[in-house]
């Protein structure tokens, strides 16, 4: 890609609009809208109460912006496509920033984002949030893209932070070739077999479903915790067809967890599917507990304000990764903190 050309400019003059952060060529941090909720309102991320994420901690970024190899119908972040741009522009990063200018460079632009609630929150909070000790490497596009993906954990490591990696799969060689594992790697799924997969995903590159199911193979061999995060759409994946063909992904992957978590209706997405296509929290329940039943996955959590369900062999919360929400999967009720009585009732049941 040129990076001149009037298309470039375009999706980083737009992406800036809606409060990207631009780290070098490539990269991006973003406040996550939990961050502003945890020091405004006391109310925390799931991954707080499955994870012990603390969410005003946590910095949400990128190495890879505007790349990557799927074309999803859910996705709700501005893409290069939206804007006209086709071909390898879409699935090549242009050039290589340094993984230690990278990681230094989120840590200023998270305390940049959290730079203004200082007053607006207790002393506490803000200088808890100004020292963040989780990274979610999982903003928009493709991090694999990135070719020096490992070295970039490895200095987030150093700087005493965790690394949360979210990927759709597509490039086992370089989860495989990691000399740093990240400290939870997440594979992101809606699709559960090739044709699902070309009709949802979009794939911008031969073998995509090949690909993933190859990533799948290879996610036993990971000591750090493994994730598949089933994102469920209404009228896609929700049936006993998907039920059965997930059972093979997770039987083949092995997953430590298995989160099941409804499609928003949101951003760029609403111009692809409808609203009815965003499940309510009860049709996630439905779907996770039929899912448990068939895989032998518990079902040991879930959070009502983010419609998500955490499925897992585990007996108790042994993996923790922060000092958040220190009664884990059994504090229930605190993930309905705040919400009104409209969102308790109408929306999300």
């Amino acid at each position: 890609m040129q990076l001149t050309t009037d298309v470039y400019t375009e999706c980083v003059e737009k992406l800036k609009e809606q409060k990207y952060h631009f780290i070098g060529v490539h990269s991006a941090v973003k406040k996550c809208l939990w961050v502003h909720n945890a020091l405004i309102y006391g109310r925390f991320c799931y991954k707080c109460k499955f994870y012990g994420i603390e969410s005003h901690r946590c910095i949400q970024m990128s190495p890879s912006v505007l790349w990557c190899w799927n074309s999803c119908l859910h996705c709700w972040r501005m893409r290069p496509q939206d804007l006209g741009l086709s071909g390898d522009d879409l699935t090549n990063l242009p050039y290589v920033d340094d993984p230690e200018f990278i990681a230094e460079s989120a840590i200023l632009e998270h305390r940049r984002t959290v730079s203004g609630y200082k007053g607006r929150t207790s002393e506490k909070m803000f200088k808890e949030a100004m020292n963040p000790k989780h990274v979610a490497i999982s903003l928009t596009g493709e991090p694999t893209l990135y070719p020096r993906l490992s070295e970039l954990i490895s200095e987030f490591h150093r700087r005493g932070l965790s690394t949360f990696l979210v990927t759709r799969g597509v490039r086992p060689d370089v989860l495989a070739s990691l000399e740093e594992e990240p400290s939870q790697l997440y594979i992101s799924l809606e699709a559960y077999d090739k044709q699902s997969y070309m009709y949802f995903n979009r794939p911008l590159i031969p073998n995509s479903w090949e690909l993933t199911l190859k990533t799948l193979e290879i996610l036993p061999s990971f000591t750090s915790p493994t994730v598949i995060r089933i994102t469920l759409v209404s009228g896609f994946n929700t049936d006993s067809v998907a039920i059965r063909n997930f059972k093979k992904l997770i039987d083949l992957s092995q997953p430590t967890y298995v989160e099941v978590k409804a499609y928003m209706h949101v951003g760029r997405s609403i111009g692809r599917l409808g609203r009815h296509n965003m499940p309510t929290f009860k049709e996630v329940m439905n779907f996770a507990e039929r899912l448990s039943n068939v895989v032998g996955y518990n079902l040991a959590s879930y959070s009502l304000a983010s419609r998500v369900t955490l499925l897992t062999k585990l007996e108790k919360p042994t993996v923790r990764f922060g000092d958040g929400c220190p009664k884990g999967w059994d504090d229930v009720d605190g993930c309905e903190e705040g919400l009104s009585e409209y969102e308790r009732v109408s929306d999300f049941i």
